[in-house]
Parts: C-alpha cells; sequence; structure tokens
C-alpha cells in the first residue's frame, strides 16, 4: 500500500489526472465529455481512469465514471491543498510585514486579495492604491498608527463637501506626527469640526493600518522600520467582520479627539 506522501505526489506529477478525478468528483462524466473538458487523449484517460479504479475513486456506470466517496474525499482535499499553495505563494512576499497577530481570520480567506508592491516608477503604488479607494467611497472607517498626508487631504476634501462619511479611531503617535505639522494640523482640525466626520484617540496604541472603503477591507503593509512594503485590500466577508468588529473594539477602548487638543 503506497503512503499518503506517494498518494499525493501520483496526483500532483499529473495535471491530467488532478483534472479527471476533479471533474468526476464533481458529477458522473462519460470518456468523451472528460476527453472534451480537460483535452487529455483517450490513451491517457484510459490509463488514469484505470488507476483511479484501482485506488477505488472511481467507479464505471455504464458508459460513465463517477467519484466515489473517497474519490470525492480526495478531490476535495486536494483542491484545498492547491488553493492554499496558490494562496501562500501570494503571500510569500509580504508575510514577514503582515500583523499576523491581530489578524484572527483564516489567511486562505485572502486568496483572492489584492496586492500592491512599490515600484522603482510607482513607489507610492500601495499608497496610491487606498487613496484611489478612499476618492471612490461614500463611507469610510479606520483604525490606525498613522495617519498620512494623502489620505488626510482626500478625506478631508470630500468630508468638507459632503460627499462622505469619516470615523477613525487613531493611536497617540499618529495624532502627535499630523499636530507637529502646521499645515496637517488645519486640515485635522477642519475635519474635526464638520458634521460627517469623528475621530477618537487611542492612548494604547494600534499595531495596524486598516481603512474599511465601503466594503472593500485595505491594509498598508510596514516593515520593522517603518518603511512602506505592500497594501493589501480585499471584500472578503470573513475579512470585512474581522475588521469591523475590531474596530469596534477600538472605538469602545478610546476617547473622542478635541479638536483644540491639537494646539497644546
Amino acid at each position: 500500500m503506497e503512503s499518503a506522501l506517494e498518494e499525493i505526489e501520483f496526483l500532483a506529477l499529473s495535471e491530467n489526472r488532478v483534472q479527471v478525478l476533479q471533474r468526476l468528483a464533481d458529477g458522473r462524466r462519460t470518456r468523451s465529455v472528460l476527453a472534451e473538458e480537460t483535452g487529455a487523449s483517450q490513451a491517457t484517460l484510459s490509463r488514469v481512469l484505470g488507476d483511479f479504479e484501482d485506488r477505488s475513486w472511481i467507479v464505471q456506470d455504464g458508459d460513465e465514471y463517477v467519484a466515489t466517496a473517497t474519490g470525492r474525499l480526495v478531490a476535495t482535499g486536494f483542491t484545498d491543498l492547491l488553493e492554499i499553495m496558490e494562496t501562500e505563494g501570494e503571500l510569500r512576499g509580504i508575510v514577514e510585514y503582515l500583523p499576523t497577530h491581530a489578524m484572527d481570520f483564516d489567511l486562505q480567506r485572502l486568496a483572492d486579495a489584492q496586492i500592491t508592491h512599490p515600484t522603482q516608477t510607482r513607489p507610492n503604488a500601495p499608497l496610491k492604491r487606498l487613496l484611489d479607494l478612499l476618492r471612490e467611497s461614500e463611507s469610510v472607517r479606520a483604525f490606525s498608527h498613522a495617519f498620512n498626508e494623502g489620505s488626510l487631504t482626500v478625506v478631508e476634501e470630500r468630508v468638507t463637501a459632503g460627499e462622505q462619511s469619516f470615523q477613525a479611531v487613531l493611536s497617540g503617535s499618529a495624532v502627535e506626527a499630523v499636530a507637529d505639522d502646521t499645515e496637517l494640523r488645519s486640515q485635522l482640525e477642519r475635519l474635526l469640526r464638520t458634521e460627517d466626520a469623528s475621530i477618537r484617540l487611542r492612548e494604547e496604541g494600534i499595531p495596524l493600518a486598516v481603512t474599511i472603503v465601503d466594503d472593500t477591507v485595505h491594509l498598508l503593509l510596514r516593515d520593522e522600520s517603518g518603511v512602506l512594503r505592500a497594501s493589501l485590500d480585499t471584500d472578503d466577508p470573513a475579512v470585512r467582520s474581522w475588521a469591523n468588529d475590531t474596530y469596534d473594539h477600538y472605538w469602545r477602548t478610546s476617547r473622542p479627539l478635541d479638536p483644540d487638543e491639537l494646539a497644546d
């Protein structure tokens, strides 16, 4: 009897085997349909189907083939493994910057996330992605250890124009950095005095930079030196639920930011 690793290798080394098993797990098919769907030759299909029958992964019923219960189990498990490896490949370049200790959801939920990297010609591409989302949104909520000039400018313009609502929980360091710049402080003071903006201060700090833009969750990812390395955004429901719950927690454990205290 072959070991589990040998069985995995048996499947992994042949795309035809994977495709045939996945399709039969999805429903019964004739050999001609399998050939059309997979592009495999009849000789290849004969070998694949024979190997699967030897393992009791499929059975023949008339001129059709169908996966057994164990065949469906193998197909599901292998498909899950493929999806996990695809997700890992997408995240490999940014995993060291992900605040995974504060991310209470399965990383596989990031399989379809859009990852934006800085390049030599577009070093600010991750930030530009966030600004593009902010310019198109009606509702923005954020919890962050930083509030950059670009985001503040876009938010202040749209909120002042009545085109956006904005609620945020910022760390003390984020507010201090803005208050230290005269122009940015004036922008933040104007934003705080609008009806559609509310900002709270969290003295304990915030280990993430998350913006919930309508139904999209966006993260800015920095290294230990504070250098922007990438951004990630997704509309996955589980990630959005996590972001909403985390935002609510920070909101409850913070206090309103008074515009008068910015000048202190």
